[in-house]
């Protein structure tokens, strides 16, 4: 099969790098169909991982610059691997909810954040960047593979779908300031994210408990994936407040 460049209807999607491609090849080696690396490049101890854990699977390993080349674009790229697009099913537990998120470096670093504090359930609402573009994929640096991602046409249909969550949006406008909330430890929560540019539109402020992240007056608004990384950390404090190393 004649790998291309990659397209959003296509039915399979490719990791752009060593450490991905690891983390793919750990989590989810049943979904590779093959492996490309450099050649001569087996003195990167990335490659000797991936070189061994292809030969335990019986994943097929190609030495193929020319695909590497073609695929990347860029030269410090050393390992691709192609893997079956695959549907996803969010789990009961904690959720984050993005509503219309457009940027994929955005959405990788969320994947990375989410991941580092134990959220493993992300929702998205419609229209939204597509997860298995390869620059996700590269800029999550593996953490997909380790999430449960589901798509849903409205957030009304995600709520009949999560009826019993305590729901948090998050917005300039939100009534409590983050710091005064306190999360019931035995009921799931959702934490809701609005656009990079427009954030959550007004009628959000009628789900569950708005909340919004207090800062100086210098600053208009927060990044999204900055905000992202606030909330989570003030949403885990407790599974996390008396870790002393990490």
């Amino acid at each position: 099969m004649k790998i291309k460049a990659y397209k959003k209807d296509a039915e399979y999607t490719y990791t752009l790098g060593v450490f991905e491609t690891i983390e793919l090849l750990k989590n989810k080696p049943e979904l590779v169909w093959r492996v490309y690396i450099k050649s001569n490049s087996y003195k990167n101890s990335g490659l000797k991982i991936i070189a061994q854990i292809c030969q335990e699977q019986h994943i097929e390993l190609i030495e193929s610059d020319h695909t590497i080349e073609k695929l990347s674009k860029k030269e410090n790229c050393f390992a691709i691997a192609v893997i079956k697009k695959y549907q996803m099913t969010l789990q009961e537990g904690n959720h984050v909810v993005l509503v219309n998120p457009g940027d994929m470096g955005n959405m990788g670093t969320i994947m990375r954040t989410m991941l580092g504090f134990h959220y493993r359930n992300l929702a998205i609402i419609r229209p939204g960047v597509d997860i298995f573009d390869p620059r996700v994929l590269r800029s999550s640096m593996g953490a997909i593979f380790h999430l449960r991602v589901e798509y849903f046409d409205s957030f009304a249909d995600y709520i009949e779908r999560f009826p019993d969550h305590d729901i948090y949006p998050l917005m300039l406008k939100g009534a409590k300031n983050i710091h005064q909330v306190q999360k019931d430890p035995k009921r799931n929560h959702s934490l809701i994210f609005g656009n990079e540019s427009s954030g959550l539109p007004d009628d959000y402020l009628d789900y569950g408990q708005s909340i919004f992240i207090p800062h100086s007056h210098q600053i208009d608004s927060l990044n999204l994936s900055m905000a992202l990384g606030i909330t989570l950390a003030h949403f885990s404090k407790d599974e996390f407040k008396d870790r002393t190393v990490l």
